[in-house]
């Protein structure tokens, strides 16, 4: 295993020089793809549609086509679904992306074309692996498996020959021969629908294996682990795989859980690497060991846009390209990509770190937040202020949500939070005005609003009983795969529900 361990290694490492081109040449790489997916679908439907022969620059591109979302794209999907093709991408679209998002109980149906497969999805993979062995060249992942906990997949039932599933799930049962060697557990374990069953047989199955790293989100990561060490006995993963050496995490903020993750891989070597991979594709890769940065991957098929937060409320907002972007503003994403989204805003907001090259951090989402009295409370804000009460308390934090408390008679307004502990802090009351300095401290809008609680009164937090969100997500059928807990809302939805249960509990 040595040998093939050195020749994968070698082999991944040469995609460095590529990588590094496109980081010397940001500007030059979006222009050559923006050009390269306006000429592929100029005559599909809606490229005849915006008579994308004609469009011969991003400027001309910003001012024909309107910016979309997926309630604007959802008719021509809809009609992909049932198997019509050269709709939005002029290749044959089979499977589909299933996202829940947090917001919306509504699913969304992603086209995923074999261009998205191979260019995006696949390559962000393979490069995954690349930076890691070129940061860690003495690394022995390829003599063992990568466990994956992959989503549940199933057929579309509107048309025999399309499919879809969770992201994850996608990639999984579309992954070449050679990858199936390389992970565990088989894919009728990896695919299962019932996530508790699924937790069981994963844990069962891969014991025994060599598990060289791990890839999953880190909430149903830390399920599985707990579960492996309650079957074995063992005190830590280190017990039951001695060479694991590497994590790869995405979807949400890795910060919450890294506590966590110590002690269940107590070992100073253990290699963390950040990913932003969503269902409509491929975007950043944690590049450095010892910043949790991520790189912006610039030829995965995908042209940018960037819509400063500030104007997102405008009715036709206007669009910076990725030559106009400042340091450490929030901006919403906008993408084009070779899977026929056609500017399509996917909800985030990140921010940059670096112009050179281009570095980001995930911010939060659009529709994530609160600000309900001006406060404009996003993700970010509200992980920074849990870590450094946390920090201050001792405490761990397993899964939280917040939301605002409207105005009521003469009382001021506020925001209301359930946070389940993994480990309890010292002094709870301290704990929440760590959080509330903190807030403070980081947005200067909540800051105003709590000046002698005349807008915003102190938080109001509940200490939820053990398995409070696992309980919740399982009564709404919403146990795994890309399912996950709505951290900020705008409204009291989600925070009056887990309340009720907890009460009928």
């Amino acid at each position: 295993m040595a040998i093939v361990n050195s020749i994968f290694a070698w082999i991944m490492k040469k995609r460095i020089h590529q990588i590094e081109l496109f980081t010397k040449y940001p500007h030059e790489v979006q222009e050559e793809w923006f050009l390269n997916l306006i000429s592929s679908a100029e005559n599909t439907e809606w490229g005849k549609k915006y008579d994308y022969k004609t469009i011969l620059t991003p400027d001309q591109y910003r001012e024909r086509v309107p910016l979309q979302n997926y309630d604007t794209l959802k008719p021509y999907i809809e009609r992909m679904l049932q198997g019509e093709q050269n709709i939005l991408w002029p290749s044959e679209i089979r499977w589909f992306a299933k996202s829940s998002g947090t917001t919306s109980d509504r699913s969304k149906f992603i086209p995923v074309s074999q261009e998205s497969l191979e260019e995006c999805h696949f390559k962000g993979g393979k490069d995954l692996i690349s930076i890691f062995c070129n940061n860690r060249p003495n690394t022995q992942i390829f003599t063992g498996k990568c466990l994956v906990l992959g989503g549940s997949h199933q057929i579309n039932q509107l048309n025999t020959d399309s499919f879809y599933g969770d992201l994850s799930a996608v990639l999984i049962k579309n992954l070449p021969v050679w990858a199936e060697f390389l992970r565990t557990p088989d894919m009728s374990i990896a695919l299962m629908d019932n996530y508790e069953q699924k937790m069981d047989k994963m844990a069962e199955a891969t014991i025994q294996e060599n598990v060289t790293n791990i890839s999953g989100v880190p909430t149903w990561t830390i399920v599985l682990a707990k579960k492996v060490l309650e079957i074995t006995g063992k005190r830590n993963l280190l017990e039951v795989w001695p060479n694991l050496e590497l994590y790869f995490h995405g979807a949400v903020n890795f910060a919450p859980y890294r506590e966590q993750f110590k002690q269940l891989i107590p070992s100073a070597d253990m290699y963390y690497l950040e990913t932003y991979n969503a269902s409509e594709g491929f975007f950043g890769i944690q590049d450095q060991s010892n910043s949790d940065e991520m790189l912006l991957m610039l030829d995965y098929g995908i042209f940018y846009e960037f819509i400063p937060l500030d104007r997102l409320e405008d009715e036709q907002p206007e669009t910076l390209l990725l030559n106009e972007v400042e340091l450490n503003k929030n901006y919403a994403i906008v993408i084009t990509t070779n899977g026929g989204l056609w500017r399509y805003m996917i909800g985030d907001t990140i921010h940059f770190t670096s112009l050179s090259p281009y570095r980001i951090k995930i911010s939060g989402r659009t529709k994530h937040f609160i600000n309900a009295f001006g406060e404009e409370v996003i993700i970010d804000n509200a992980e920074k202020a849990l870590i450094k009460a946390c920090g201050a308390t001792g405490a761990i934090v397993r899964d939280y949500t917040a939301c605002p408390i409207y105005f009521k008679g003469n009382d001021a307004g506020g925001h209301e939070w359930i946070i389940e502990f993994e480990k309890q802090p010292d002094e709870f009351e301290r704990f929440i005005d760590v959080l509330d300095d903190t807030l403070r401290e980081v947005n200067s809008d909540y800051d105003a609003k709590r000046f002698k609680d005349m807008a915003l009164r102190r938080p109001t937090v509940h200490n939820a009983p053990e398995n409070t969100f696992y309980n919740w997500l399982k009564a709404c059928g919403k146990l795994g795969g890309q399912h996950k807990v709505p951290r900020l809302a705008n409204e009291r939805k989600y925070v009056d529900e887990i309340l009720k249960q907890i009460s009928e509990g």
